[in-house]
């Protein structure tokens, strides 16, 4: 198949479309907006449903009904969008429903600014709404692996029944690349739909879609089979790419989505000044790859974590290096965008320093 040249934002709207998405329900944030605007084009000629809500609230509660339903559906926003779908997705998690939603990061805290950032990752990996609940997250670095990630993100949704999240920042939606739009290689064994709310001819009972649960020993049994099902995609969905950390480096970074394209660019410079850079790169950045990045911190002498916040991947990284190697910092916030030989400077700076 040949590639089209496309605009982020209409690539995970073309790629949706290719994974069998039926429904769509949004509301125009920037710098999202032209994935619902691709949706309300070309959805409906691929025999789906787009509509606008009046509200980000009333669109997570429109996906809620349709995820009951067994059909692939979806949702997109921006940081404050997100913020208000929270109750909602919580509440999808706690029926046990597959959807996929998309969050293209702007800055903040607050309106902020429409410029790309990455200060979302607690609200997408630490829960974000109320209670035990998680979601998988998948932080695509091109637009090439956003459509796969688009594509196999619903399988991810309906294997596990559970909400899955796409997050990439700004630039993500807003740059153009070439794609080609293409199914997994490797299917995935999915379970039938016998939960969706589709009347009982020929089962004899009706299906009831809920989250509520007044009797706390029966909330108790439903939080601990849904810790089971968490503890089985930790050990089966962990994403992540090593780059150039074969040997000893004298740093490995850590940083996901555009950043680490930007952290790419910094270790081909640090090879010209005579200084070995490494790069581990989550997909997934819940389940986190704690493991791989405990494993090579006995191969440097340490860890950068770089990213488009204040700080928020880096409890992660030490987490998972656990107090073997220094774990240092490198950020810009609010739509600032690093640039590779500020990361250069940062990483000398812990090089002089370990040395």
């Amino acid at each position: 198949m040949a590639k089209v040249l496309m605009k982020g934002n209409e690539a995970i709207g073309a790629a949706a479309i290719k994974a069998g998405c039926k429904y769509f329900f949004g509301y125009p944030i920037t710098p999202q907006s032209e994935l619902p605007e691709y949706m309300s084009r070309e959805l409906p000629k691929a025999g789906g449903v787009f509509l606008q809500a009046e509200s980000e609230v009333a669109a997570i509660n429109m996906v809620y009904g349709a995820a009951g339903s067994g059909a692939r559906v979806m949702t997109s926003s921006s940081s404050p969008g997100i913020s208000l779908k929270l109750e909602g997705i919580s509440y999808i998690a706690g029926a046990e429903l597959p959807c996929l939603i998309v969050n293209i990061v702007r800055g903040g805290p607050g309106l902020g600014g429409i410029q790309p950032a990455q200060s979302d990752y607690f609200q997408a990996t630490k829960g974000g709404g109320h209670g035990d609940y998680r979601l998988v997250v998948l932080a695509p670095a091109s637009i090439q692996e956003m459509t796969d990630l688009i594509i196999e993100g619903f399988d991810i949704a309906d294997q596990y029944r559970n909400p899955v999240m796409v997050i990439g920042d700004g630039m993500i939606g807003q740059m153009m690349e070439p794609v080609e739009l293409r199914l997994p290689e490797k299917k995935r064994d999915l379970p039938p739909k016998d939960w969706a709310t589709t009347g009982n001819a020929g089962r004899g009972h009706n299906n009831i879609i809920n989250s509520l649960f007044i009797d706390p020993a029966d909330l108790e049994e439903l939080n601990w089979k849904m810790k089971a099902k968490y503890d089985e995609i930790e050990k089966n969905e962990k994403k992540y790419e090593v780059y150039n950390c074969d040997g000893n480096p004298d740093v490995i970074t850590v940083a996901y989505g555009t950043t680490s394209r930007i952290v790419k660019s910094a270790i081909e410079k640090c090879k010209a000044e005579g200084i070995n850079a490494g790069l581990i790169r989550p997909i997934t950045l819940w389940p986190f790859a704690y493991e791989v990045i405990n494993q090579y911190a006995d191969k440097t002498k340490a860890f950068l974590a770089v990213e488009m916040s204040t700080g928020q991947m880096v409890e992660d990284v030490k987490l998972g290096v656990n107090g073997k190697k220094p774990v240092h910092f490198y950020g810009r916030t609010g739509g600032m965008i690093p640039e590779p030989d500020a990361i250069v400077e940062e990483i000398k700076k812990i090089v002089g320093g370990a040395k």
